[in-house]
């Protein structure tokens, strides 16, 4: 299977049912994608797919075929994406695990809307947070979104 992975292209031989998660992490080295649930509903392993957060836990990679992917790593270089300046401004992470995937969400997110909600935020944004980091969370999107 063929397909673009941070704007290279990337081909996997393995067997089609692999999420893509675990091609990421394990056939292309990239470990900023995170493991959480395994059953797409923490949001820890969330990547872009052309531009949309889905969690790749859940996504074998033959659904991924000829599509562009990004990952974190992938996201901006230096962390300069207007979402990860603001984390860093925020002080968002406790322990940090959740925070790609979060960061990948929160990016697709303000691609779509501009100027959210404490609503639209809490019902877009369902990646969860063991550190229940949520009022940061919420604050460094609206500093993202006023950049």
């Amino acid at each position: 299977m063929r397909f673009t992975l941070n704007g290279k292209p990337f081909e996997f031989d393995g067997d089609p049912t692999t999420p893509l998660l675990w091609v990421i992490r394990d056939a292309a080295k990239l470990t900023g994608t995170k493991y959480g649930c395994g059953i797409g509903a923490c949001g820890a392993c969330t990547v872009h797919l052309e531009g949309e957060a889905v969690r790749s836990c859940v996504l074998p990679v033959s659904g991924i075929e000829g599509r562009a992917i990004t990952t974190i790593e992938g996201l901006a270089k230096e962390h300069a994406h207007p979402v990860q300046q603001a984390w860093i401004e925020k002080d968002v992470p406790q322990c940090g695990y959740c925070q790609s995937g979060m960061v990948m969400a929160v990016a697709a997110f303000l691609a779509h809307n501009k100027k959210p909600t404490d609503a639209q935020i809490d019902a877009s944004v369902t990646n969860l947070c063991r550190c229940a980091t949520y009022h940061r969370i919420r604050e460094a999107i609206h500093v993202a979104a006023s950049k």
